[in-house]
């Protein structure tokens, strides 16, 4: 369904059926991609890793030298790397000041026997030292995995047994609540080092203390030689039942973070960089940590969780002029609306993204609205290790979709076939699954222990997303919906996706999830769970208001059926709506692996 196009934001008329936000004419900064098909046709992965340094020597090529080690022996030594903004004060290290602590990290982690391959978790909110831990662990050739700090005991306990932990960085607070009653379980676990206060380990049973050990190790470290494929990174993602899957990223990722960067985000050497999303998710280490430092601009990073008049200060006063947040901040913020951004000087601010989930048209508008610039939009996964598909500054918006692919990113639709194979869906908005050709530098290289079910994953060259898309004749991408979620109503498909968009459109709606519910009639019916605005009650009137928007909108053929109220929805931590486990829910089915839900109100 075609989003909407107020006159007000000076969209173009629809084109293809779709509505676009021009690029601007007058960029402040000339965008480093600004021929699309050129950039495509010209690019070459070996172009790409030559962006990047490599260790000296022709030791290999290494994570934590790209994004630290490399600037602090140029130019950038002494300019700010990091500036972190703490609920009770602030610290900021140039690149110099980040390649001695992280030194003393990787020198602490070979002291203590941890070498190559061993498995390093870290555990704590967005302060420094996990910052200083993860790349300190890159550079000793540790595996890192960061772990998300509201995570619960159990989940914890559960990716530290699959991913075998030798070492566990994490606070005193977080280790005696979460992790000290599990210990007897995770008989590997051979170190576990805590941050805080001077001495505060040593009132904790077997622990070591983190100022301690760096108190005492050097700021001089050598890197050893590190091959492209050493496994690097490991990322949880949950399915939809089960365990969660433990996917491998390996040191040559660091080549797609870097030109991601650089293309997808629009990075430039004096930029002030926020990506909101935790490290303890794929998005806030990829881009979070490592995009960012290999590009060399200065790295913001915020403890406080979401708080939008927070929020708004922190982009004023810090000047930032690159933003990567998430579409539930965005639906946030939307709810204030854009009356509270009245007054600020948000001059500085030339690019905005969003990743998480697929970001509703409505939200892309209001950012004009508010901001006077869209959100560009992009699409990847945990198992992609990096941006896929992008909305670039110098291309035109087309709110709610997802953009082009990145150059040296191939990705098509397919469909399967009788027979079990897979055939290319030819013509434009032809639904079926993304899928992408394999063999770019981010791409997992498997799930962890699970080789059948990482195979599952590939069917000749493709790698199946598990999405279902659509592509325009522009070559622009349309998110429809995960393929176990898209709902089959009296011979149609219909995607969840849209109907949420369409429900979002009305002025009482902050957010909406929808599933498709048995019917003997239709086989299934499209039913809503909408959490409506401040100021909005809930009952019959709004409703019939909802359903007959809903019918208008889309038709009645795709409009939901019946509309149930919520306070919020169960979404994950990292902010996707669980449309499975409302369906669960509603059914009475089992609920699956629920361990990166965050709070919820049923």
């Amino acid at each position: 369904m075609n989003p909407p196009v107020p006159s007000r934001l000076g969209l173009t008329a629809p084109v293809g059926g779709h509505a676009r936000i021009p690029k601007s004419a007058t960029p402040r900064v000339p965008p480093n991609l600004t021929d699309y098909d050129a950039a495509c046709r010209d690019f070459s992965w070996a172009g790409a890793r030559a962006l990047l340094d490599g260790l000296p020597d022709g030791r290999g090529l290494n994570i934590a030298h790209e994004a630290v080690d490399r600037h602090a022996a140029g130019p950038r030594a002494d300019r700010a790397a990091l500036r972190w903004i703490g609920r009770a004060g602030e610290r900021a290290f140039t690149w110099r000041e980040l390649h001695d602590e992280t030194s003393r990290v990787a020198n602490a982690l070979q002291g203590l026997g941890l070498g190559p391959g061993a498995r390093v978790f870290v555990l704590a909110g967005r302060i420094p030292e996990l910052y200083l831990a993860v790349l300190g662990a890159l550079k000793a050739r540790c595996v890192v995995c960061p772990l998300f700090s509201a995570f619960g005991p159990e989940p914890i306990a559960m990716r530290l047994e699959i991913g075998e932990a030798d070492a566990l960085v994490t606070t005193e607070a977080l280790y005696r609540r979460k992790v000290e009653a599990l210990r007897p379980r995770l008989p590997r676990l051979r170190h576990v080092v805590l941050v805080g206060e001077a001495g505060a380990a040593t009132a904790v049973r077997d622990t070591l203390d983190w100022q301690r050990l760096m108190q005492d190790a050097s700021t001089e470290f050598v890197i050893p030689r590190t091959e492209p494929e050493d496994m690097a990174l490991l990322h949880f993602t949950s399915g939809t039942t089960g365990r969660p899957k433990g996917a491998v990223h390996v040191h040559e990722a660091v080549v797609m973070h870097n030109v991601t960067g650089c293309y997808a985000l629009d990075f430039h050497p004096d930029d002030v960089f926020w990506c909101t999303a935790d490290p303890g998710w794929v998005t806030g280490t990829s881009y979070g940590i490592i995009a960012p430092f290999t590009n060399g601009v200065t790295n913001l990073v915020v403890e406080a969780e979401f708080d939008a008049q927070g929020w708004y200060d922190i982009l004023e006063r810090e000047r930032v002029s690159v933003w990567y947040t998430a579409p539930t901040a965005i639906r946030m913020m939307m709810k204030l609306g854009s009356a509270a951004l009245a007054g600020r000087d948000l001059s500085a601010l030339r690019f905005m993204a969003s990743v998480g989930e697929p970001l509703n048209p409505e939200a892309v508008l209001w950012g004009v609205e508010a901001f006077g610039m869209p959100f560009h939009d992009n699409w990847w996964q945990t198992e992609t290790g990096g941006i896929m598909i992008a909305n670039y500054a110098a291309m035109d918006v087309k709110p709610g979709s997802m953009g082009r692919p990145l150059p040296g990113i191939s990705a098509t639709i397919l469909r399967r076939d009788e027979t079990g194979g897979v055939r290319e869906v030819s013509g434009p908005m032809q639904e079926g699954e993304l899928a992408l050709k394999a063999g770019w530098p981010s791409m997992m290289r498997g799930y962890l222990k699970e080789e059948v079910r990482y195979a599952k994953c590939f069917v000749g060259e493709w790698y199946l997303t598990g999405d279902l898309a659509m592509r325009d004749e522009d070559g622009y991408f349309w998110f429809v919906g995960r393929a176990d979620d898209v709902i089959k109503s009296s011979g149609h498909l219909i995607g969840p996706f849209e109907v949420e968009s369409a429900l979002m459109e009305h002025p009482a709606v902050a957010e909406a999830g929808v599933i498709g519910k048995p019917d003997p009639m239709a086989g299934e019916i499209v039913k809503a769970f909408v959490a409506l605005k401040p100021g909005f009650e809930a009952g019959e009137t709004i409703r019939r208001e909802l359903l007959g928007h809903a019918r208008k909108r889309l038709g009645a053929a795709v409009a939901p059926k019946e509309i149930d109220f919520r306070a919020n929805l169960p979404k994950t931590r990292s902010g996707k709506i669980m449309r499975r486990l409302l369906k669960a829910r509603e059914l009475g089915l089992p609920e699956g692996d629920i361990s990166t839900l965050e709070s919820d109100e049923r």
